[in-house]
């Protein structure tokens, strides 16, 4: 377990600012967020928001962020710069507005590269509808398409992964689920395309999660997996094991299975209710972890994949109890 990587959402650690900067007044700078991340044990990697987070040179931040003991894992896109985005980014209905949206995530692309990081991540919540007869469906699932491609073929040797989410901001989402991400991912036909798979997100779906997992797995790869939790009626973000503590091993175990090497990123929202950033993060990589912990019992026992076999479900989750709780 010793190689495992992990990663944090940035903006999390601008919570609580007078635990860290008493009498700071504003909000808190990239280096100096980046700087309290760096204080959490076990923490490898950072994802910066882009263009948010990336001002000025990218190749001396990065330089700055692994002065701090960190690496860049990667670049999320952010298209909030323009409100004309509000209705669609790649799918806008005004084709200046896609070509901006399509030139800032190659802009993003090259920023990611110098500073040295080979992940980009599509969040593409704002490109969906909202009202029936508000869109031509074909057109908008093409301009998607093709604009996913334009930017895959910008660097093909920077990973672009398309994270999906139900809806949010837009009420219906043009990739809301993992079965349609992976009809695009299969659409755009491109070697540096996959998915980014957000429990939050996944349980938000109403998918089980390690079989969004083994699907991905087999029709595309997994590039990125955001571990957090919650209720699986809006995107949560809580604390890793929360509320799914056995789906979550679950996903992990399939996961690992398939081949994941990546960073685990921990998508967590501390801000929302006032917690501890570090400690947090901290207590989500215990979790994480222990988790691993776990799926070693588990895959040293071959009660389990007999269960599994039979498809027995009494047994299994006996089993997994067992050996993840231990004995009464």
């Amino acid at each position: 377990m010793s190689d495992l990587r992990f990663a944090t959402r940035l903006n999390s650690f601008a919570c609580r600012p007078e635990l860290e900067w008493p009498g700071l007044s504003g909000k808190p700078s990239v280096i100096q967020m980046a700087a309290r991340a760096a204080k959490v044990s076990g923490l490898t990697d950072v994802d910066l928001n882009y263009p948010d987070h990336v001002n000025g040179e990218p190749a001396a931040l990065a330089r700055q962020i692994r002065d701090l003991g960190l690496e860049v894992n990667g670049l999320a896109m952010r298209y909030y710069s323009n409100p004309a985005f509000k209705i669609g980014a790649f799918t806008n209905p005004d084709p200046a507005v896609r070509r901006e949206a399509i030139d800032l995530t190659k802009r993003g692309i090259d920023a990611a590269r110098e500073m040295g990081t080979g992940l980009m991540t599509l969040w593409l919540g704002q490109d969906g509808f909202d009202y029936a007869f508000q869109a031509d469906y074909r057109k908008l699932w093409q301009d998607e398409i093709d604009g996913i491609r334009e930017v895959c073929d910008h660097d093909p040797q920077c990973l672009v992964s398309i994270e999906y989410k139900p809806n949010e901001p837009r009420s219906f989402a043009v990739m809301p689920d993992c079965a349609t991400t992976l009809l695009a991912i299969a659409d755009v036909a491109r070697p540096n395309l996959g998915i980014t798979l957000d429990l939050a997100h996944v349980l938000y779906a109403d998918e089980q999660p390690a079989f969004a997992a083994a699907l991905a797995g087999s029709h595309s790869r997994i590039l990125g997996i955001h571990l957090n939790d919650g209720y699986a009626k809006r995107d949560d973000g809580l604390m890793v094991g929360a509320v799914h503590p056995l789906q979550t091993i679950e996903l992990l175990r399939q996961m690992r299975t398939d081949g994941y090497g990546g960073a685990i990123y921990f998508d967590t929202f501390p801000d929302t209710t006032g917690l501890d950033p570090v400690h947090e993060c901290e207590v989500n990589i215990a979790t994480v972890r222990r988790m691993f912990a776990v799926m070693d019992r588990l895959d040293g026992d071959n009660r389990l994949a007999a269960a599994i076999a039979r498809q027995d479900a009494v047994s299994a989750l006996a089993i997994v109890n067992e050996l993840t709780f231990g004995g009464a």
